[in-house]
C-alpha cells in the first residue's frame, strides 16, 4: 500500500513547504491541495517545470489533485467552469504524470430525491470522464457523510460508480465521511477494490455524527472511528491502493509542517501497518 500525505493536512502550508515536509517525514507520495497548486503557479518564475523539478528533487510522486467541488446540478455557465477546471487539471496532471483528480458531489438541492441525484451524478461523470480519457487522467468520486451532500455514503457512491461504467471513474473511501454519514461497515465488501481510487484515513472526536465536521478530525488512532474494522474489510477485499492521510484540523495547521508529517507518518503506519505492507 502506498502511503501519501493530503495537503489539506498542513493547510498553511505552501505546495514547496508540502513536498519538502512529506520528504523530510518519508512520503513518497502526495496529494495536491488545488488550491495551493494555483497559488504556486500564480507566482513568477513558477511553472509546471519547476513544480516537476522540485517532486523530483524531493523523491515525492504526485498522485493527486484535491479537489473540484460541487461537481453536480450546476447552471449552465458555472458547469462550464468545472468542465474548464477539469480540463486544467487534466494538462498538468499529464504533465506531472499526477493521473488522479478527486471530484465532489454537490449539496443536496430541496426536493430533489435519489434517483434524480444518481441520473445527475451519472451524467456530469460521464462527460468528465470522456475529457479526462483523452488526458489519461482518473476520477475519483468522494462521498462525504455530511447531512447536507447529496452523496453521503459508500453504497450511494458506489451504486452511481457502477452505472457510471466508465474505466477511469472510480471512488474515494474516506473515513471520516464514511462514519459521518452511517455507512455500513459490510458495504465495503461489495465494492470493486479495483474501483477504489483513494482511500483518506482519519479519526474523528467522539461527538454524535450529524455534528461532525472536517475540523474535527484526529490524527489515526486518536478517535472512534472503527478503523480496525474498516482496514479489516478492505484488506478481506484486497485493496492493496493508494493510503492519503487528509486532516482538516485547524490546530494542526498551526504546526510545523515537517513535524505534522512525521507524526501523521508515525500515526497512520501505526494502525495500516497492522493490516498492510505500507511504502
Amino acid at each position: 500500500m502506498l502511503l501519501a500525505i493530503n495537503g489539506a493536512t498542513t493547510m498553511k502550508a505552501s505546495l514547496p513547504q508540502d513536498i519538502a515536509a512529506a520528504s523530510s517525514a518519508g512520503f513518497k507520495a502526495l496529494e495536491i491541495w488545488a488550491a495551493k497548486l494555483d497559488t504556486y503557479l500564480a507566482s513568477p518564475p513558477n511553472s509546471v517545470e519547476t513544480l516537476r523539478a522540485l517532486l523530483d528533487q524531493a523523491g515525492v510522486q504526485p498522485v493527486s489533485f484535491n479537489s473540484i467541488e460541487f461537481i453536480t446540478f450546476r447552471p449552465p455557465n458555472e458547469y462550464e467552469q468545472i468542465q474548464a477546471r477539469c480540463r486544467q487539471l487534466c494538462e498538468i496532471g499529464q504533465a506531472l504524470n499526477c493521473r488522479k483528480i478527486v471530484v465532489v458531489p454537490s449539496p443536496k438541492p430541496e426536493g430533489v430525491g435519489w434517483e434524480e441525484i444518481k441520473r445527475e451524478s451519472v451524467r456530469v461523470l460521464r462527460e468528465l470522464a470522456q475529457l479526462a480519457a483523452s488526458y489519461e487522467m482518473q476520477l475519483a468520486f468522494e462521498f462525504l457523510g455530511f447531512s447536507w451532500c447529496s452523496v453521503r455514503t459508500l453504497s450511494e457512491c458506489w451504486e452511481i460508480v457502477r452505472e457510471v461504467d466508465r474505466a477511469n471513474v472510480g471512488l474515494v473511501l474516506d473515513t471520516c465521511h464514511f462514519y459521518a454519514g452511517g455507512s455500513d461497515l459490510d458495504s465495503i465488501a461489495t465494492v470493486d477494490a479495483a474501483k477504489i481510487f483513494i482511500f483518506h484515513i482519519n479519526d474523528v472526536e467522539a461527538r454524535p455524527k450529524e455534528t461532525i465536521e472536517d475540523a474535527h478530525r484526529l490524527l489515526p488512532g486518536e478517535g472512534v472511528i472503527p478503523l480496525n474494522e474498516i482496514l479489516t474489510r478492505l484488506r478481506h477485499i484486497h485493496y492493496d491502493g493508494l493510503c492519503s492521510i487528509e486532516l482538516f484540523r485547524p490546530e494542526y495547521w498551526e504546526r510545523d509542517p515537517a513535524e505534522l508529517a512525521a507524526a501523521a507518518r508515525t500515526a497512520t503506519l501505526q494502525v495500516v501497518g497492522r493490516f498492510f505492507q505500507v511504502v
